[in-house]
């Protein structure tokens, strides 16, 4: 095995034979919903030698809650997990060179897009899962064409706003936006804050008008081959002058820490933000007195939010027959069962990606953005597939934006042209 930190490693005497018979009721689990329940999953697998289940993945916060996790597993099902720990940084680079040492882990996490399309040869067809039709549409990752990667949660991003100081039903367009950040200014109220990190700056809000084009991704790539100038898109100009108007109308971003974005937000000094929902976290420390959710960007008349998922479930297909089994076996659990829903839903605090599955502990945004998923109401974030590192050309180009007279057409020109040289 590669030099790993092993965080947990249960190996209990019960047969395979019993993988999931003991779990919880299933009568308010999407599987029961469907007419699958626990019981009947069991049966279906009684016959399979599970092999032992190794498990590494990205998200570290969850790391404590995943220990947990994977030991009530164990106990109900008899299948032996071993679970890698990581400090996250070095997390993809490791996962590359263990399994192209054959000595990758069973069961792996991914962000969706370009590192799922990179490892393409190591990921598993998944579509015999008995929920893989359940989970919210366009949220299962699929590469040349076979269904792979199942999604822990939901994340989303826009106009994160406050109702009192924000009506955004009104906020339809571009012109609407313009002149409620006009109209904020002359009441003393920042409109909409950015804040000066690479994400926060520009790749967020640049994503949408490449996520509301007929195909995104067949544009991108006539951008970076250099066959399309950005600037000839309707989407792109109405962008230039949102980015005009935030420079006229609000408070410079180059100025503002995330920090101190979210908490001019949160007393009010701020109607807006392009945040998403994972910002929910920087209002514990504040009394929140007024209704807030997440809106679109209205570029062109937009009228969806950017959700994707950070990270999803992927299972090595090196891995032996057992392994495999034992890999799908515990996504069964998790995302049919009482206690793996329980484990999603309230001990990791993800968003429900799977039909039926519900949370009574979702703040207001990730509330928007849950909505905006289960209605089909969303754009992609297309930035995931942009080249490797290309924020720390884009960021400079911005801040420069913020501090000079440079028009909003020739900062979309520029960002152009760092696109077609990072694609070199």
């Amino acid at each position: 095995m590669k030099k790993k930190i092993v965080s947990s490693i249960i190996a209990l005497t019960m047969t395979a034979a019993m993988v999931l018979s003991g779990c919880g009721s299933a009568a308010s689990t999407p599987a029961a919903e469907a007419g699958n329940s626990d019981t009947e999953v069991a049966d279906e697998k009684t016959d399979v030698e599970y092999g032992k289940l190794t498990i590494f993945q990205s998200k570290t916060e969850i790391m404590d809650q995943l220990n947990a996790c994977v030991e009530d597993f164990s106990k109900e099902t008899g299948i032996e997990v071993e679970l890698w720990e990581t400090s996250g940084d070095n997390y993809f680079t490791d996962l590359k060179t263990d399994l192209s040492t054959e000595a990758g882990p069973t069961l792996f996490s991914l962000a969706p897009g370009s590192e799922s399309v990179e490892m393409a040869d190591y990921l598993e067809d998944v579509s015999d899962l008995s929920f893989i039709d359940k989970v919210s549409a366009g949220m299962t990752d699929e590469v040349n064409g076979k269904k792979v990667g199942i999604p822990y949660t939901l994340e989303g991003f826009g106009l994160v706003y406050n109702a009192n100081l924000a009506d955004v039903a009104t906020l339809t367009s571009t012109d609407a936006l313009v002149d409620f950040l006009k109209g904020a200014k002359a009441d003393g109220v920042n409109g909409l804050g950015f804040s000066q990190e690479d994400y926060f700056l520009i790749m967020h809000v640049l994503n949408t008008p490449f996520a509301i084009q007929d195909d995104p991704d067949a544009y991108l790539a006539s951008v970076l081959a250099g066959e399309t100038r950005m600037i000839d898109a309707d989407a792109f100009k109405e962008f230039a002058k949102v980015m005009e108007a935030v420079r006229e109308n609000c408070t410079n971003p180059v100025d503002i820490t995330y920090d101190n974005n979210c908490g001019d937000f949160a007393t009010g000094k701020t109607a807006m933000i392009h945040q998403g929902n994972w910002c929910y976290g920087m209002f514990a420390d504040y009394e929140i007195d007024y209704d807030m959710g997440i809106a679109p960007l209205p570029i062109c008349g937009n009228d969806k939010v950017a959700v994707s998922v950070p990270a999803a479930w992927y299972i090595n297909t090196d891995a032996t027959d057992g392994e495999k089994a034992a890999a799908k076996a515990f996504l069964e659990w998790l995302y049919t069962s009482e206690k793996g829903a329980d484990y999603l839903m309230n001990q990791f605090g993800f968003v429900p990606v799977v039909e039926g599955m519900t949370s009574e502990n979702l703040d207001p945004i990730s509330s928007s953005v849950a909505k905006a998923a289960a209605d089909g109401n969303t754009i992609p974030w297309n930035m995931a597939n942009w080249p490797a590192g290309i924020s720390s050309s884009l960021a400079p180009i911005v801040s420069e934006f913020y501090v000079s007279d440079m028009s909003g057409e020739e900062l979309v020109n520029k960002l152009n042209d760092a696109f077609v040289e990072a694609a070199k």
